[in-house]
């Protein structure tokens, strides 16, 4: 079976909610992810720090900057890998994932194991 990963982008703003709504919003995630582990389609998965990370580039040197791009209006906020068949497969389990239903955009990518 291929491995897919799913990239959770998220705008460039943190959520807006209490800290109840938040932990909701937590729970959903902990719940889907629980279940896709369940399942035994999960491989891995992590939510990435609430910073913009460093960007390095090669510009004759190699250079580090702060966050992914300055223009960016989305960000990575976290990922997760998970088996299926094909394509089609692993985006019929990203259908389900709370981030799209939370206003995200999810990148699906083929892992290629060299």
């Amino acid at each position: 079976m291929a491995q897919f990963m799913m990239l959770l982008n998220v705008s460039g703003q943190a959520p807006a909610g209490s800290p109840e709504e938040m932990q909701e919003i937590l729970k959903r995630y902990g719940d889907w992810s629980r279940k896709l582990g369940e399942s035994g389609k999960l491989v891995n998965g992590a939510k990435l720090a609430d910073d913009r990370g460093r960007l390095l580039r090669n510009e004759g040197s190699r250079v580090v900057v702060d966050g992914p791009f300055s223009e960016t209006k989305e960000m990575i906020g976290g990922f997760f890998i998970v088996e299926a068949e094909n394509y089609d497969a692993a985006a019929e389990v990203a259908k389900t994932c709370p981030h799209l239903e939370l206003g995200g955009t999810i990148e699906l990518r083929q892992v290629d194991n060299m």
